[in-house]
């Protein structure tokens, strides 16, 4: 097992009052390095800038990577950048490209990146939703180009919709996206398909669904659509705020159900890519159960 982090992905900082908070990855590396202290921790290298080209235009890569920032700068009114935000962005987006370089060669079948800020709000030209670049778009991107996959499956379960995602993959039929999540709920879309690509599969869900619902898609949903697809690598875009505790979302998931779910992809990993399985850090703001949760999926990720 790899565990993917760098210490810069710690030095941003949106403000005291901001939920996208060093803390948030502070206790999730504490909880990680106390349970898998002998896993095999990787620096995430620094991106190149052709990789973010994959997904993104020249302008927001400038806006976010080139740009001098003295201050705060506002992108949107959650997305906030400090001085050091392009190193954390820097390092957040390219943790999924290296983990994807060690399934393919074989090193190891599954990889957690342990990053921040988040991604999958990121679109191809907008920074948004607490995100600059849009890591899992960039790590799918990279399996595409540089390993010759063919079909790439992004399982995505943050509360939050993975607009970004989305809207990246639109008309990409290489690329399956599975997204269940709150709605009506920030970013207030994922109702209505957009562009060309069969294999977006949205699951908007209501408000006080809880871990049985939940559970109930992704066994019978998610297995189905992943099955007929045969994906080559399996991405999961590991968002950990529909946690009962977390009022970020309004979502009643706790700490099995993020067991159970990660239990699953692992086990349609094994049967349809030989494990192979890159996750990256998306939401979870309340830090108890953010630690909590990621403890559990990583492990359940180490016992594949």
């Amino acid at each position: 097992m790899i565990i993917y982090t760098h210490p810069a992905c710690l030095l941003h900082d949106p403000g005291p009052e901001h939920p996208e908070r060093p803390a948030r990855l502070e206790v999730v590396l504490e909880a990680l390095r106390g349970q898998h202290g002998d896993a095999d921790w990787r620096e995430a290298p620094i991106v190149k800038l052709g990789d973010l080209r994959r997904v993104h235009d020249d302008a927001l890569v400038h806006e976010v990577l080139e740009a001098d920032v003295t201050g705060y700068r506002m992108l949107d009114p959650d997305t906030v950048m400090c001085p050091a935000s392009r190193a954390s962005a820097l390092r957040a987006a390219v943790a999924g490209v290296a983990a994807v370089d060690a399934a393919m060669s074989g090193e190891d079948r599954a990889a957690f990146c342990a990053v921040r800020p988040p991604g999958h709000h990121a679109e191809t030209r907008k920074a948004m939703g607490f995100c600059f670049c849009n890591s899992i778009a960039v790590g799918a991107m990279h399996a595409i180009a540089e390993h010759g996959i063919e079909r790439v499956a992004i399982l995505d379960f943050d509360v939050h919709h993975g607009n970004g995602t989305e809207e990246i993959f639109k008309n990409d039929e290489r690329v399956m996206l599975l997204s269940l999540f709150q709605h009506p709920f920030f970013p207030y879309c994922g109702d209505t398909p957009i562009g060309n690509n069969p294999n977006i599969v949205n699951t908007p869900l209501k408000s006080g669904t809880k871990g049985e619902e939940v559970r109930e898609v992704v066994a019978d949903l998610w297995r189905y659509k992943l099955e007929e697809f045969q994906p080559q690598i399996i991405f999961i875009s590991a968002g950990f705020d529909g946690h009962l505790e977390d009022d970020m979302g309004n979502f009643g998931l706790v700490d099995a159900d993020y067991k159970w779910i990660t239990e699953r992809i692992v086990k349609w990993a094994q049967t349809l890519c030989d494990g192979r399985i890159v996750s990256v850090l998306e939401g979870g703001y309340e830090l108890s159960p953010l630690s909590r949760s990621v403890a559990v999926h990583v492990q359940a990720l180490v016992d594949a």
